[in-house]
């Protein structure tokens, strides 16, 4: 079926002999991973279909490019519709799934989750092992099977992953994990690092991780099952100390393709990775190769004239897993007024008293000023950490994919590590809102000890600036004043669905501002703040923004000293909570309308912005709604040195003085 995805346009199945005609014009689309994912998805099935009552078995695909695969196990196990009629099997349904390949406005040729039954975006080059890690903590009814590119064992997250396991132990009943490396011996371009290594030194290197090796060629199936079979009796709760089984399958590259055409070597080169024959239509030789290498396949074995799968094959397809559906939200927290708020700290022990919830951190809670155990000691067990940014992603998004929320807390600085993953995350949430799915928990990051009270090297709020580029409707970033704001913001990002939540916060609490506005400023992502705004200024001289525990300390102290002389200029002081509220209303959903914008910031009046983020993210942002002429931004800027505190904020225009300054400047400029 992967072949014929790739290369046929007719004739699938095949009713007569082959023709050029049949063939696809430019065949494209990637082959070599596809028969290893296909031995395994084969000889899982049987085991998926007949597992316990109540249990669960997800397959996670590391490699993107195994789309074929995916698409033709959906085609088996009914799950797919190409014709209109539904899922069926029919032959029209299977000239449909060959000739469209790639689906492009429907399925794609990758692994995402628009093909049903996909709860991973492959291609993320490093993940997927910790992600599978994520899907079963506090699952024991869950087992997730890992399949993993030898090429993908070279990344920095797969690497972590294979030890992170340690980190989960004793952290409470979890599922099970069976990792699978098709250690097919080459990258994309040439020999993987792994297919250097010999068996032996194979088995030591995953022994010296603590994993207990099976490796198998997938020459003889009747030795494999016995392999596989020893593999799942080996398996263990992942928070269990001692050897979990990895399964190492050492089957080639585009393993039954065509070994060599016209004296050119195929097998065995980079040329298996996407299409081994590179014209079959107009090349005799390439058709004659492509003729046999299907009929090897022996196609009328294996489904009947109107394309069902014969009765062999149907005993061992999986019965279609249901998406599991979301955990309902858990009720936000009473709120006894505003002004009796937990502290952040609070917030995250109630939620996690609710259950279902987990709080992921590199080693720097205690530093984040967490107080997270009732009694104030140690560690609660729904907390893990591990010194991996990538990794405490990657375990967020497995445990909000399956339906339970999850925070993630950690240095503003390493943040910005998993940019590249949330931004492929963003696109896996994209895609699978485009199925129609929705309700799942929102990923949520506390993003804090920030730059402006730290040293040179923890100096990055790159990551908030790379998020708002994306314009991903899902994306908010929150910039509350104080710690009485940080704990409703993040109580209420506990309770949201479908969101990426980036809540940027101190860990310093100097100042607590009044909480009259705090409802409008969770509402309306903004809002005026009176005690800082000159009485009956509606038509103000100037408007000073605030966006961030920093800016609002800072620009609050400088609009107190505008004020102070008499007459002193008309002010208005307005907040930001969420910064996609300064956004264009057609791109952010929590954008302002033109009307509280203008209600916020009256035409005509300069604006004087300080933000805790870098400028350009901001400007950005008014720009798209054509308000940036009016507007100053003052942000993080890079010192290019170590700087104390006080200095940086000198360096960057931002403290309480010079900010006054600026205003007075503004002022005088709009006279």
């Amino acid at each position: 079926m992967c072949t014929a995805q790739l290369y046929l346009r007719d004739n699938v199945l095949p009713v007569r002999a082959l023709r050029a005609d049949d063939v696809k014009e430019s065949p494209s689309g990637h082959w070599g991973v596809c028969p290893p994912v296909n031995w395994m998805l084969a000889h899982l099935g049987p085991i998926t279909a007949w597992r316990p009552p109540g249990s669960e078995v997800l397959t996670v695909h590391g490699a993107g490019h195994a789309g074929p695969s995916a698409l033709a196990h959906a085609y088996l196990t009914k799950t797919v519709a190409l014709t209109g009629n539904g899922p069926c099997w029919s032959a029209a349904e299977l000239r449909a799934l060959a000739a469209g390949f790639p689906h492009t406005r429907t399925y794609g040729g990758e692994i995402t989750p628009l093909i049903p039954g996909v709860r991973y975006t492959g291609g993320q080059l490093g993940p997927a092992l910790a992600v599978a890690q994520g899907m079963v903590l506090d699952a024991p009814h869950r087992l997730a099977v890992a399949l993993l590119g030898d090429g993908e064992l070279e990344t920095g997250a797969a690497s972590a992953a294979w030890m992170a396991r340690r980190a989960l132990i004793g952290s409470g009943l979890h599922g099970a994990v069976l990792p699978v490396v098709l250690a097919n011996g080459l990258r994309m371009g040439g020999p993987s690092v792994l297919a250097g290594l010999s068996e032996n030194e194979v088995r030591a290197y995953f022994t010296g991780l603590g994993y207990e090796p099976f490796l198998h060629d997938g020459s003889d199936v009747r030795g494999f099952r016995r392999v596989l079979a020893e593999a799942f009796a080996r398996l263990r709760p992942l928070g269990l100390a001692g050897p979990q089984p990895v399964l190492v399958l050492t089957m080639p590259k585009g393993a039954t393709g065509p070994e060599q055409v016209a004296g050119r070597r195929i097998a065995g080169t980079p040329a298996v990775h996407k299409t081994p024959l590179g014209d079959p239509r107009h090349d005799g030789e390439e058709f004659e190769a492509l003729k046999a290498w299907l009929a090897s396949y022996e196609p009328s074995e294996l489904f009947t004239e109107d394309g069902q799968p014969c009765g062999l094959v149907q005993q061992a397809l999986p019965h279609p897993v249901p998406r599991p559906r979301p955990a309902p939200p858990v009720a936000p927290l009473t709120v006894r007024g505003f002004t009796q708020w937990p502290l952040i700290s609070a917030v995250i022990r109630e939620r996690a008293a609710a259950g279902a919830f987990r709080l992921f951190s590199p080693d720097e809670a205690a530093s984040n000023r967490l107080h997270l155990a009732a009694d104030g000691r140690g560690t609660p067990p729904w907390v893990n950490e591990i010194l991996n940014e990538e990794i405490c992603h990657a375990w967020l998004q497995g445990y909000t994919e399956t339906g339970r929320d999850a925070l993630l807390a950690t240095y503003e600085a390493f943040a910005a590590v998993n940019t590249s993953l949330l931004v492929q995350h963003l696109k896996h949430r994209s895609a699978r809102a485009a199925t129609g799915a929705a309700g799942l928990p929102s990923v949520n990051y506390l993003i804090t000890s920030l730059g402006w009270r730290n040293t040179y090297t923890h100096q990055n709020p790159g990551l908030v600036s790379a998020m708002l580029e994306t314009e991903n409707p899902a994306v908010h970033v929150y910039t509350p004043a104080d710690a009485t704001r940080t704990a409703a913001i993040l109580a209420v990002m506990l309770t949201e669905r479908d969101r990426v939540n980036f809540l940027v916060a101190d860990k310093h609490h100097t100042l607590t501002f009044p909480p009259d506005t705090l409802r409008d400023e969770l509402t309306d992502g903004a809002a005026i703040w009176p005690h800082l705004s000159t009485f009956g200024a509606e038509d103000p001289d100037i408007v000073l923004a605030s966006a961030g525990d920093v800016a609002a300390r800072e620009l609050s102290a400088a609009a107190e000293r505008i004020t102070a002389d008499r007459p002193g200029p008309r002010v208005r002081y307005v907040h930001i909570n969420d910064l996609t509220a300064l956004g264009a209303p057609g791109t952010w959903p929590a954008a302002l309308s033109d009307h509280a914008f203008s209600r916020l910031f009256p035409e005509g009046a300069p604006v004087l912005l300080a933000t805790v983020t870098q400028a350009p993210a901001v400007r950005a942002l008014l720009a798209a709604r054509g308000e940036a002429a009016r507007f100053r931004v003052v942000g993080y800027r890079d010192p290019g040195r170590p700087l104390p505190p006080t200095d940086l904020l000198e360096h960057c225009g931002m403290s309480a003085a010079q900010l006054a300054a600026q205003a007075t400047s503004m002022l005088k400029e709009s006279r």
